[in-house]
């Protein structure tokens, strides 16, 4: 079964990403883009504008499409990621939904993080890092 997710790529004005680490599996523990599963008759960027917002307690306008990834889930399951650009445009910073943090992170310390399988690598190859 394939499932349908969105992220939301979202920097700040000093260059910093907008990072969330997952309060519950997959990836619990572990820094990622926020995000998550696209809703029944939802497009994309309603469901970042959605996630970020569950996630980051941050209202976003979802941009251009960045690139896409997919990864295995439980049970044969494959989440097929859909990742945007997003711009903030209202709220306040808050761990919300399934994210146990929330923050601002230089690029050059998600090196230094737990982060999720192929986040670096997928950020390399679109060139975000």
């Amino acid at each position: 079964m394939r499932v349908r997710c969105v992220g939301g790529i979202v920097r700040d004005g000093d260059g910093r990403l907008l990072m969330v680490r997952r309060g519950r599996p997959p990836g619990e523990g572990l820094w990622s883009i926020p995000g998550g599963r696209v809703e029944p008759g939802e497009d994309d960027p309603a469901a970042v504008a959605r996630e970020l917002k569950e996630e980051t307690g941050l209202d976003v306008v979802a941009r251009g499409k960045v690139g896409s990834v997919e990864r295995p889930g439980p049970e044969g399951v494959v989440y097929e990621i859909h990742d945007y650009a997003a711009a903030v445009i209202g709220g306040i910073l808050r761990a919300g939904d399934d994210a146990s943090e929330v923050r601002w992170i230089p690029p050059e310390e998600l090196r230094d993080l737990p982060v999720t399988d192929g986040l670096l690598d997928a950020l390399v190859l679109w060139g975000l890092l």
